[in-house]
C-alpha cells in the first residue's frame, strides 16, 4: 500500500516548508480523504508535526507521507504530482480508485 509524490509535487512541498519556515526533519505531510466536495469525497493536504500510531508512514522523494488507515483504502497507488500551468497552479491527484472525479479535480467518489 503506498501514495506516490512526483518530483515536481515533492520539491513544491519542500519550498512551502522552507517559505513558512516550518522544522523540516519534524514536518510531514498528511494525506487523507473527508466526506463531502462535488462527489462525496475530498482530498486533504495538511503540513504537521503530529502523527498517530496507526498512520502509515511512507517516505517519498524526500517527503515523509502520513495517511491513516481508512483514508488508505481510497487513496492506495494514488500519484500526487503538482502543476503550474496557466489555467491554474495546485496538487493533483490520479488516484485509481475514483469511479468519478468533479471537475475541479479535489474530490471523487469510490
Amino acid at each position: 500500500m503506498s501514495i506516490t509524490l512526483t518530483e515536481t509535487a515533492a520539491r513544491e512541498i519542500k519550498t512551502i516548508i522552507e517559505q513558512q519556515e516550518l522544522d523540516a526533519e519534524n514536518i510531514r505531510l498528511r494525506v487523507g480523504v473527508k466526506g463531502g466536495g462535488c462527489s462525496g469525497f475530498s482530498y486533504l493536504l495538511d503540513l504537521t508535526e503530529n502523527s498517530k500510531e496507526t498512520d502509515e508512514v511512507f517516505e517519498v522523494n524526500g517527503v515523509r507521507v502520513v495517511c491513516d488507515p481508512k483514508s488508505l483504502l481510497y487513496l492506495n497507488g494514488t500519484t500526487i504530482d503538482f502543476k503550474d500551468e496557466v489555467m491554474g497552479r495546485g496538487f493533483v491527484f490520479q488516484n485509481p480508485n475514483a469511479s468519478t472525479t468533479c471537475g475541479c479535480g479535489s474530490s471523487f467518489s469510490a
